[in-house]
């Protein structure tokens, strides 16, 4: 994990040992610099005030599932404070820098700091990832309130999760998006998919999540196809996929949508790359992202 360490010039000294102490790489302040930062490594401290670093990190931001997580370190390592990403990481590399130098870690976000559980914590200490990230917000806000119940579901399985639940997966970090057409045999969406792994060149093992439209709740050559690769299918809402700009023209647009493959994958894919665009097997259509 490549961790940078931003400072002004006058701090070199603390930064290079703050570096040292995180495995990190100091980069002098300059213009840029957080941009680079932001490309090229995986976690950003600060060591500087607040509010250069919010002014120049500002314009950067995307989410905070794909933005690399980011501690403010004050000027003499006395305070460690995540700004962004708090539960992607920043919490815990401000914990990091205060075991490491002594700082008084600053953890502000309102689970972790009453003591309470979080969706993200949940993820990672069962080694899972979240596959509705916009359910991350109601389901912690109703952890601060009361114990929120966890569900274990063994696969071949199909989940069908509204907007307050919170779905968890294990497996690789590809998600397949998949679209077909009505009746379509089970054995054509398991060739089709197949084909399009072979094509990427990605393992069954590797794919974290199906997804299509919830206009397929019903389709049961396609809930049987996925259960027969032994994975879990995702129905995401009319609203979710439209908020997509899919790359591939698509005849989806007859049934109200953008398309069903490609806005599936880019809706669930952590960092929103097509590593296949749609292809069209018959009745069927793949996409393939991460």
């Amino acid at each position: 994990m490549k961790t940078a360490v931003i400072s002004l010039r006058r701090f070199a000294g603390d930064a290079e040992r703050l570096a040292a102490a995180v495995g990190g790489e100091y980069l002098p302040y300059a213009p840029g610099v957080f941009e680079r930062a932001f490309e090229g490594y995986d976690r950003v401290v600060a060591l500087m005030s607040a509010g250069i670093a919010v002014r120049a990190i500002a314009p950067l931001l995307t989410s905070k599932w794909r933005d690399p997580p980011v501690v403010v370190v004050s000027p003499g390592l006395g305070f460690a404070v995540p700004l962004v990403g708090g539960h992607h990481g920043a919490n815990d590399l401000a914990r990091e820098i205060a075991s490491a130098t002594g700082a008084v870690a600053v953890i502000s976000t309102a689970t972790e700091a009453l003591g309470r559980p979080c969706v993200e914590g949940i993820a990672a200490a069962t080694g899972t990832q979240v596959i509705n990230p916009t359910s991350t917000l109601p389901v912690n806000v109703a952890m601060l309130d009361g114990d929120v119940p966890v569900y274990t579901v063994g696969g071949p399985a199909v989940v069908v999760a509204g907007p307050a639940v919170s779905v968890l997966a294990r497996g690789g970090g590809y998600v397949v998006g998949v679209g077909c057409r009505r009746g379509v045999s089970a054995d054509a969406v398991v060739s089709a998919v197949r084909s399009a792994l072979e094509e990427a060149g990605i393992a069954a093992d590797d794919v974290l999540v199906y997804a299509t439209t919830e206009k397929k709740r019903d389709e049961e050559g396609l809930t049987r196809a996925v259960a027969d690769l032994g994975g879990v299918l995702v129905f995401l809402p009319d609203a979710v996929l439209n908020q997509e700009a899919p790359p591939s023209p698509s005849r989806a647009g007859l049934i109200g949508l953008s398309g069903v493959a490609e806005p599936a994958v880019l809706a669930l894919a952590q960092r929103r790359e097509l590593v296949l665009k749609k292809r069209v097997y018959g009745d069927v259509t793949v996409a393939i992202g991460r």
